[in-house]
């Protein structure tokens, strides 16, 4: 009898350990963007509720879409804001309890009543950010960018020299931003037209289309310039002082990645306390210096953007929210139908 007590106890340690030792604890299911947080803060989450998180990652929106409509379960997405206005449409998200993320209240003002959430009935603020020119100062002055804009990527001054980011999203809104057309137009004439400029640019100067090799790449000024994300952009300016960023006055995007809970998710409660617990001062801080990109809690958004702070005087990481050009994404199917199979088309010139 003993021997049997004993080999059942073994058993069930034995199970434990296969386990992580966690078989009693809740788990949170996390799908979020690729190398998108500092992985202390989630052992931090994990001790603090005596939990276990599963994070996930995606490449894209789309690709996290996808793998949605495939079925696949999480408590927390980490969407950006056309998306979110997507999944909002289409009824896949459940509205949060504001009154169970107490950190709300240090949100950035002006991140609060978007458009893809009027209302702040869905989400809560991750990361925000734009999109710009990271640029060599010894090759390319910032006079001339104020001069050119986004055209300047048809300098052929630049020729086999630019670094341009392979998302079609961003790139039929530079080419709809230089033709002064809105980045959300469903008008095909206007589409057509971005077309035509991105072919001349593909066809005449030579660019490398790249994914996030580009942080590297341009860490050391290999190419003149580079489209970049604001948050990326922060990151190499630290370690490099002779790059700069550069937001063209035809407007560009401005964008939020935000947290929301999907209708069928397990643990809402904890998915609550995630969201509050990210947008706590000491967590925020963490991320935002670790990842790069600007904190949507004001106090420390101002502290790493003030004169002790991490990006003291680092125009990427304190983008403009207030340029009368520049748009957030929406969802318009229209448009995301229309440019897809031309962005192929454009990379294949």
């Amino acid at each position: 009898m003993r021997k049997i007590l004993s080999l059942f106890i073994i058993l069930i340690l034995l199970t434990g350990c296969l386990n992580g030792g966690q078989t009693d604890k809740k788990v949170l299911r996390v799908f979020m963007p690729s190398e998108y947080i500092d992985e202390n803060t989630i052992y931090e989450f994990e001790d603090a509720f005596n939990v276990r998180v599963i994070t996930e990652e995606f490449e894209s929106n789309e690709q996290m879409y996808t793998k949605l409509m495939a079925g696949n379960s999480y408590d927390i997405l980490i969407p950006s804001d056309y998306m979110i206005d997507r999944l909002i449409e289409e009824d896949y998200l459940q509205k949060i309890d504001s009154s169970m993320i107490q950190n709300l209240e240090y949100v950035k003002s002006d991140l609060r009543n978007s458009d893809y959430d009027p209302n702040n009935e869905y989400s809560v603020p991750y990361f925000f950010g734009s999109v710009g020119i990271v640029y060599d100062k010894m090759r390319v002055s910032e006079s001339q960018l104020e001069d050119e804009g986004w055209s300047i990527f048809k300098n052929k001054d630049y020729v086999n020299d630019i670094y341009f980011y392979d998302s079609e999203r961003d790139a039929f809104m530079i080419a709809l931003k230089a033709l002064g057309f809105s980045m959300n137009t469903d008008n095909l004439d206007e589409i057509d037209q971005a077309y035509n400029w991105l072919s001349d640019f593909s066809e005449t100067m030579d660019p490398v289309f790249v994914l996030d090799t580009v942080i590297e790449s341009m860490l050391d000024a290999n190419k003149a310039m580079a489209v970049m994300y604001s948050g990326d952009a922060a990151y190499i300016m630290s370690e490099n002082e002779d790059l700069g960023f550069f937001m063209p006055n035809e407007g560009t995007n401005i964008w939020v990645d935000a947290m929301v809970i999907p209708k069928d998710a397990r643990e809402i409660e904890l998915a609550h306390e995630w969201m509050n617990f990210m947008l706590d001062y000491d967590i925020a801080m963490m991320n935002s210096e670790e990842v790069g990109y600007s904190s949507p809690v004001s106090d420390v958004y101002d502290e790493l953007a003030g004169e002790d702070g991490l990006f003291y005087e680092n125009v990427a990481y304190t983008p403009r929210l207030d340029g009368e050009n520049d748009e957030t994404f929406s969802h318009n199917e229209a448009l995301r139908q229309a440019i897809s199979n031309l962005w192929i088309k454009v990379k294949a010139k």
